[in-house]
């Protein structure tokens, strides 16, 4: 768009901030300015490498990721668990006083909905965020789900994100999927798997001081959640040193 001027810092293409396959031609109209860079995160004040781990696991470089989640994971707890209640009970006992928490699924994460939870559910964001515990309506009741363009900006204290087989962790490598109608179908665009990473990124990202994640078991009875769809998955984010709870 000819039309817009775009400044971004240098330390966008250093393998950390986003997409390994962002290169310098996809920035070429744009300006460069150092200043731009935020170099210490804001986020989460317990875990300023937390992005970049959640870059290297998402890139699927368990390595990478579990030689840097070891540098703090004593000060910012992740657990992965195939148990939905267990997640939600041990987010619940993490949160002090009036710690928010809240439970986060991709938007494309349909079949999540055999499980309980509806990520086409719209929430109403001042409830959501705002609510008392109490309310049914708000995140710390953990039944109503937000998604990557609810949170995109804002955070919580504890997240409880739910995976489903949309982004899948394979030994060949990662794959994009994406469920229409009534099947998943492979993403076979760049731009598509791009985006589908950020949103994991997003919802990845938004927990200031720890998450759990849930991966379902599946259920080789439907065809739409076979257990290969996600064993795979759980067994990736151990390796990136994520401890079962």
């Amino acid at each position: 768009m000819s039309h817009w001027d775009a400044y971004y810092s240098a330390d966008l293409l250093n393998g950390e901030y986003v997409a390994s396959n962002l290169t310098a031609s996809h920035l070429s109209k744009g300006t460069v300015l150092p200043c731009l860079h935020l170099a210490t995160s804001m986020r989460s004040f317990r875990a300023e490498k937390l992005s970049s781990f959640i870059h290297y696991l998402i890139d699927g470089d368990s390595v990478l990721a579990w030689k840097l989640f070891t540098t703090f994971s004593h000060l910012y707890p992740i657990k992965v668990t195939r148990d939905l209640d267990t997640a939600k009970k041990w987010i619940k006992s993490q949160s002090r006083a009036n710690e928010s928490i809240g439970m986060l699924a991709s938007s494309n994460a349909i079949r999540l909905k055999a499980e309980g939870i509806f990520v086409k559910n719209k929430i109403e964001p001042k409830d959501w965020f705002l609510g008392p515990p109490e309310d049914i309506r708000s995140s710390h009741f953990l039944e109503d789900i937000a998604t990557e363009f609810d949170v995109q900006g804002l955070e919580l204290d504890w997240c409880l994100v739910a995976w489903d087989g949309d982004f899948r962790f394979k030994p060949t490598g990662k794959e994009h999927w994406r469920f229409r109608g009534s099947k998943w179908e492979k993403r076979q665009q760049e731009q598509t798997q791009i985006y589908l990473e950020n949103a994991y990124r997003v919802l990845l990202t938004r927990a200031r001081q720890g998450m759990v994640i849930f991966v379902p078991s599946g259920d080789d009875s439907d065809k739409t959640r076979l257990s290969e769809f996600y064993d795979d998955t759980f067994d990736f984010l151990q390796r990136c040193g994520i401890t079962v709870v």
